[in-house]
């Protein structure tokens, strides 16, 4: 069949061959025509955003293949599912035991972050020994080498820290680790900072035993010309139980509200509003004034301010938003800032977060290099300016 076909082949007119040449080239035109098509239809966002609509309309929608068993295997299903219901139940036990656990060794925590503070405020002042940073081999290689360029450095530096005013503790510990933390730093304005200054610790504080889940943070301010008190507190209720009418949603616990506290701002301190002038114009006489107003203003201290559930607890998207926000936040700052708060203060930690998404990025990469690949072996690519 193979020989009969080479034949033909070659017994074809080759008029017809320039024909079928010309063929294959239009469908090369086509399909590289379709695929820049596509490439500018995926750049539309419109186009994406119906493509996700549709794609998240497909979650989930069943195959019919429940329908499809057998009543008593179907009987048997449900009983997997009670089950199921029953092992979510357990899981919150599990997540409420958890909650003690927590309780428990944030007491042992607490006196290491006691010491923190105290260096931090210049409480205290720890020891050459308190002092010392063991560093690994390289890093002891790495010092060796420069030792000598130091040393004659270190005459010239000591003469100029005696002439400088020493430094009490770590002067803006705090504020640097807001400003090197992505989800906080958006949060600052310009005018949060000098509040922000006199920050001295954050602390977390759990629920006694026995009571509902929460916890509140504290914030701990030497006194300022801001606001009269010394502690801010921020209280995030959690709850631990399978919802009853979706217990297959349960995921561990989850934060159900929260409460902040009210700033006592010093007159004509308060960063939270800002006044502004308008100019309105009288219908009849057409006569201007200028009226002043109160209106709110972007800063980190409407923190303690967040939106109320009300008791029907529905709320509306812009209030959903913010809670939501709000309660990463939170779990943020609980879970990250306050117990590794030095390593963010260093950045030590924010290299670290980045580590976690390397492998990612770097398939990431991989997978753009190779579309930029293919756009350039495109006849049809146009390059974006």
């Amino acid at each position: 069949m193979a020989d009969l076909d080479n034949k033909d082949q070659a017994e074809m007119d080759p008029a017809d061959m320039e024909d079928v040449e010309e063929e294959e080239e239009d469908a090369g035109e086509d399909n590289s025509k379709a695929r820049q098509l596509t490439r500018q239809m995926m750049q539309n966002p419109q186009i994406l955003a119906a493509l996700q609509e549709r794609l998240d309309g497909l979650v989930g929608s069943p195959s019919g293949y429940m329908e499809s068993l057998p009543k008593v295997v179907k009987r048997r299903v449900n009983a997997l599912k009670n089950l199921q219901v029953k092992c979510a139940h357990i899981e919150a036990k599990f997540y409420e035991e958890v909650h003690e656990l927590e309780r428990k060794y944030a007491a042992l925590y607490q006196p290491l972050f006691d010491k923190r503070s105290e260096i931090v405020r210049a409480a205290y002042e720890p020891t050459d020994e308190e002092c010392e940073w063991k560093q690994d081999e390289e890093e002891e290689l790495t010092v060796s080498k420069q030792e000598e360029m130091k040393e004659k450095a270190k005459v010239e530096e000591e003469k100029k820290d005696e002439e400088k005013e020493d430094p009490k503790g770590i002067p803006e510990f705090w504020l640097t680790v807001f400003k090197n933390v992505d989800l906080l730093s958006e949060m600052l304005q310009e005018h949060d900072e000098p509040i922000l200054k006199h920050l001295q610790d954050i602390k977390v504080k759990f629920s006694d035993a026995g009571q509902p889940m929460s916890f509140t943070l504290e914030f701990h301010f030497e006194p300022n010309d801001f606001f009269t008190q010394t502690i801010l507190t921020k209280t995030y209720k959690m709850r631990s139980e399978p919802d009853e009418s979706d217990p297959f949603s349960f995921d561990g616990p989850e934060i159900m509200g929260c409460t902040g506290c009210t700033i006592d701002w010093t007159k004509g301190k308060n960063v939270t509003l800002k006044t502004i002038k308008k100019k309105q114009k009288h219908k009849g006489r057409g006569t201007v004034r200028t009226v002043t107003k109160t209106v709110p203003n972007d800063s980190f201290f409407n923190f303690f301010s967040p939106p109320e559930v009300p008791e029907s607890g529905e709320l509306d998207e812009d209030s959903e938003a913010v809670l939501a926000a709000d309660f990463e936040i939170g779990h943020f700052i609980r879970e990250r800032i306050v117990p590794r708060a030095v390593l963010y203060f260093t950045g030590e930690a924010i290299e670290d977060d980045d580590d976690d998404y390397d492998e990612e990025g770097e398939e990431a990469d991989d997978e753009e290099g190779e579309e930029e690949a293919d756009e350039e072996n495109d006849p049809d690519y146009e390059p974006k300016v």
